[in-house]
């Protein structure tokens, strides 16, 4: 990591040691988003550098006699720094052009599914193939197998596949969120007169997956509730794609899903929206793109290029007056094969309850690609808490190594978008304060829980 060393800097070696030497250690060089942004400055001037002074005490030596100021000035007359770390930031070459990226037919998705038939693959310099997919299962296994190159996951998931929870240990990043909020609770609609929770004992719901957002917070809000989520109710994990269906069949009598599963049971006339998942958690995270740290570490210009499409599309659904247009782009038959009238309201916000009214809330679904460290350390604290992990968990390792936020910084920046300057941040959820310094003290905070 010496290359990220200023090497206009007479107190800093060349030679292996420590990193950029502003930080204490090399994880919190990588945790400072600052850092992203001077890393191809860094490596451009080290390399010069270590060209024209091969022994490092000469550099150091000529950098005390004349300083930083002089020397810079004059390495520039020979070498012009800024158009070299310009064509430098210009990304690695791709190593690999024609990808697999598996998803889920769901508006969570948008991103992933957009970039393609919009272009921002192509843009990129890819030709990426985006595969639709049955379940959750079924994308995991084929992303671990490498039958996909990258995939859509739920955000869970990169955390569980990371450390074993569900399947073999193996190395996983998150580099990107797709979207928050857009998930709701849907009741069958012979339950139209049980708005209250505390009534819900002894009724059957569907998630998606075990290791989803959808059954955190459906287990949130049914322990607020005083229901117990194991042993008042039924949970049972079912494929997106098959949930209506099972509502109408009445084999379950609701879902926290994705959309746009619930906007098409009101459609289809089977179930109405109790509430949106944004009124349990406003701005929650939900699925993700994901890459094995593998590819990341294997393949950095073809990973740069996919995160670099997949942000840019995120930034152009974020726009509301984009939405419609990505609802044509997205409905068919090969990507969500939803009736386009369905997907516009759940883009738009403008949409049918199920129950005689029409509810606009703009924010029913967002796009905001930043992968915050405490949406990490959240979500652990819920897999602890239902025993899904076993023993300590070191909250804060886990999240740094799998929510790649110094990546997501530098490349929204380049997308136009706004990055957070901290990649932790405290937030609410039902009311409830949320620390991400203290994940151990919250979990033991619950009188519902399995630990």
């Amino acid at each position: 990591m010496t290359a990220f060393k200023d090497p206009f800097d007479a107190r800093h070696r060349l030679t292996p040691g420590c990193s950029c030497g502003r930080h204490a250690s090399q994880a919190e060089h990588a945790a400072d988003p600052a850092s992203a942004d001077d890393r191809s400055k860094r490596v451009v001037e080290s390399a010069v550098m270590r060209a024209l002074f091969p022994q490092d005490a000469t550099r150091r030596a000529f950098l005390a006699a004349v300083g930083a100021g002089t020397a810079i000035a004059a390495v520039n007359a020979l070498f012009p720094l800024a158009t070299a770390t310009e064509v430098f930031a210009q990304g690695l070459p791709v190593e690999k052009k024609d990808l697999k990226v598996g998803f889920i037919p769901i508006t969570c998705a948008t991103p992933i599914i957009m970039a393609k038939p919009m272009g921002f693959y192509e843009k990129q310099g890819l030709n990426v193939e985006v595969v639709k997919t049955a379940g959750w299962a079924v994308i995991r296994d084929k992303a671990i197998n490498k039958e996909y190159d990258a995939a859509h996951m739920l955000s869970p998931m990169p955390l569980a596949i990371s450390m074993g929870v569900g399947s073999n240990p193996i190395p996983w990043t998150m580099p990107a969120v797709e979207n928050i909020n857009g998930q709701a609770i849907t009741l069958a609609v012979k339950h139209k007169d049980k708005r209250d929770p505390k009534d819900w004992k002894g009724m059957k719901f569907a998630v998606p997956f075990d290791y989803s957002m959808h059954n955190y917070l459906l287990r949130y809000y049914l322990a607020e509730a005083g229901i117990d989520p194991d042993r008042d109710v039924q949970i049972r994990a079912v494929p997106p794609p098959e949930m209506v269906a099972n509502l109408r069949a009445d084999n379950i009598d609701g879902f926290l899903a994705p959309d746009p599963v619930n906007q098409r049971a009101v459609y289809d006339g089977v179930g109405f929206i109790h509430l949106l998942s944004k009124e349990i958690w406003d701005g929650h995270p939900c699925c993700a793109f994901s890459a094995s740290k593998q590819f990341v570490t294997e393949m950095p210009g073809t990973y740069q290029a996919l995160l670099k499409a997949i942000i840019e599309a995120t930034a152009f659904a974020q726009k509301p007056e984009n939405r419609k247009q990505i609802a044509e782009a997205i409905a068919p038959t090969n990507y969500l094969n939803q009736p386009q009238t369905v997907v516009e309201q759940v883009l738009t916000g403008t949409f049918a309850d199920g129950l005689g009214k029409v509810m606009k809330d703009p924010n029913r679904i967002a796009f905001d690609p930043f992968p915050y460290e405490s949406f990490a350390v959240w979500i652990l604290t819920q897999m602890k808490r239902w025993g899904q992990i076993k023993g300590d968990v070191d909250y804060q390792k886990v999240a740094k190594d799998v929510f790649l936020a110094t990546d997501a910084t530098k490349l929204m920046a380049e997308a136009g978008l706004t990055a957070p300057t901290a990649t932790t941040k405290t937030f609410s959820v039902m009311g409830k304060p949320f620390d991400p310094a203290k994940p151990a003290e919250y979990v033991e905070s619950f009188a519902i829980k399995r630990t």
